[in-house]
């Protein structure tokens, strides 16, 4: 897929755009697009990207301030406080108040950035789209409702739930086994993850689908092609870099849920992941890490 070709000329725009939402907003500007960011603190955007200052948790602040026209929505907030309140208010009070001054309008696609938090399973089995939605958590919930909501909307929406994601911005997993601060014991939980570049294609290419009038699924999965057990990452990590021993009392870092999270869906659109498993990823992180 041209993915130039696609996306030139279309108004597009992310509403939170933070780490993830701003590295989205540049790939799109380098394809062609006009992009348009709304956050609360736009001196903060990427250069380029079309500044819209406003907190989508405050609907005042959204009055008459989004741009004509558009032809894609990008949601991507994330909480400013990890509390039940925190991620009701960033996944669907602020996407409501998002879709309300959208009124009028109508962009061809809302796309809403979620979790594979969304799944509840611990049974070591796999989930993909339509595998059942039940999460214990109220995090998982509250995502699980903002998918509700936007899929429930007069747009055609598509839900990304995206796995794990890592990269050179986010190391907080790859500090903590460096450190000793992490020993989850044999036999752990699944994990699942995506490499933050892969994470950032895949919703250009998702997009680029849209722009070029390609049939969308509602839902897509992405994760990367290998889900593998905690422990087995962290034993590959410590055989490729140098790291501390495990510190008395360190995490084990076991969470609800074991699961293994199938791309089959996204792979069939015929997009391809630059990092198809943990190694190829923290190969190149450790790498970086040792010639800084």
């Amino acid at each position: 897929m041209a993915i130039a070709e696609g996306l030139k000329k279309q108004r597009i725009l992310l509403a939170g755009c933070g780490n993830l939402g701003g590295a989205i907003a540049t790939l799109l500007l380098q394809s062609g697009a006009e992009v348009f960011g709304l956050r609360r603190r736009t001196d903060q955007l990427p250069q380029g990207v079309t500044p819209i200052t406003a907190d989508l948790t405050l609907p005042e602040t959204l009055s008459d301030k989004l741009p004509p026209q558009l032809d894609q929505v990008i949601y991507c907030l994330t909480p400013s406080d990890y509390t039940e309140q925190g991620y009701h208010a960033a996944y669907v009070k602020g996407l409501e108040n998002l879709l309300w001054e959208l009124q009028g309008q109508t962009p061809n696609r809302l796309f809403f950035i979620s979790s594979t938090g969304v799944y509840g399973q611990n049974d070591d089995g796999w989930v993909d789209e339509r595998s059942p939605t039940q999460p214990s958590g109220f995090s998982g919930q509250q995502v699980l409702l903002g998918e509700q909501t936007a899929l429930a909307s007069s747009m055609a929406a598509t839900v990304v739930r995206f796995s794990g994601i890592y990269g050179p911005s986010r190391q907080s997993f790859l500090q903590a086994v460096i450190d000793g601060r992490l020993n989850p014991p044999a036999h752990s939980n699944y994990s699942n993850r995506i490499h933050e570049q892969d994470a950032v294609r895949a919703m250009v290419y998702l997009s680029t689908m849209a722009a070029s009038g390609e049939t969308l699924q509602a839902c897509y999965l992405a994760s990367d092609c290998e889900p593998i057990r905690l422990d087995q990452v962290v034993r590959w990590v410590r055989q490729h870099t140098d790291c501390a021993e495990p510190a008395e009392g360190a995490r084990d870092g076991s969470r609800v849920g074991s699961k293994l999270c199938s791309n089959r869906r996204l792979l069939k659109t015929g997009f391809e992941f630059r990092y198809p498993d943990f190694r190829a990823g923290y190969r190149e992180l450790i790498g970086q890490r040792k010639g800084a």
